[in-house]
């Protein structure tokens, strides 16, 4: 199977198993234009893989993703054909993780921000590195969460314990998001990958019609949620990238820092 993805993204193939990694380390793994389109486009390429059975979503150095990359994000202040296109593109990212039909782990080995947190939490199973964490900082810099908290965190965890973090952007320490609910369970970093491996391995070895078929009613009340609360919060989000105050509070975040 050729896969057809920018150097910023490369699948590790080990059997029936692939692991997606992103991989911007010297960045955080910041999801830049041709990240983001990656993220969008790499679910029906694994789909289309015969030979695949289990998927494992991991980031490259010590960051799973630091979110959004500042430059291109910067860009959409003067530029509202690119903003409206990743718009449509995170709204695609959602979907195409939701109807996926093979399992998919999330190994979350270092800070989950913003869409990388989005994409982690959606997935089949999330294993945290307990010093891993993660954080939505859209309204930080003036912005709806529409591609992110906003729209499933209520979903999957109790809205009374993870508004607080919302409205805020604070982190998520790894314990706490397992106890909460935005996380399956937490794992030594230095097992983690391991682990997710020995899981993804005995996913690949269950029957797949019975495993795929599980997973797709399980994600209908999910996907049947949020095919009103993404549109809504996309929207919500576009206009908010309109603002003088997101203007303002992100010139001042991607500002050069004083020597």
């Amino acid at each position: 199977m050729q896969y057809d993805l920018p150097d910023s993204m490369r699948i590790e193939v080990d059997g029936p198993i692939r692991t997606v990694v992103l991989d911007r380390p010297d960045d955080r793994n910041a999801i830049d234009k041709d990240l983001h389109r990656a993220l969008a486009q790499v679910w029906r390429q694994l789909a289309a893989d015969r030979e695949a059975k289990a998927v494992i979503l991991t980031g490259a150095g010590r960051a799973f993703s630091g979110g959004g990359d500042l430059g291109w994000i910067t860009t959409f202040l003067d530029d509202p054909v690119g903003r409206d296109e990743s718009l449509r593109e995170a709204a695609e990212i959602i979907d195409e993780v939701l109807r996926f039909p093979l399992p998919v782990i999330a190994a979350v080995n270092g800070p989950a921000v913003g869409l990388g947190c989005s994409v982690a939490v959606l997935c089949d199973v999330v294993l945290m590195a307990d010093t891993a964490y993660l954080a939505d900082p859209h309204v930080s810099v003036g912005l709806v969460a529409g591609d992110g908290g906003a729209a499933f965190w209520p979903l999957l965890a109790p809205p009374l314990r993870i508004r607080e973090a919302l409205f805020t952007g604070d982190r998520i320490a790894a314990a706490q998001a397992v106890e909460i609910g935005l996380a399956s369970r937490t794992v030594a970093p230095d097992d983690l990958l391991a682990e997710a491996h020995r899981l993804a391995t005995r996913f690949a070895a269950q029957p797949a019609e019975a495993l795929q078929a599980t997973k797709r009613v399980a994600n209908m009340h999910l996907a049947q949620a949020l095919s009103g609360a993404v549109p809504a919060g996309l929207a919500a989000e576009a206009k908010t990238m309109q603002s003088d105050e997101h203007r303002r509070l992100l010139l001042a975040l991607s500002a050069p820092k004083p020597s």
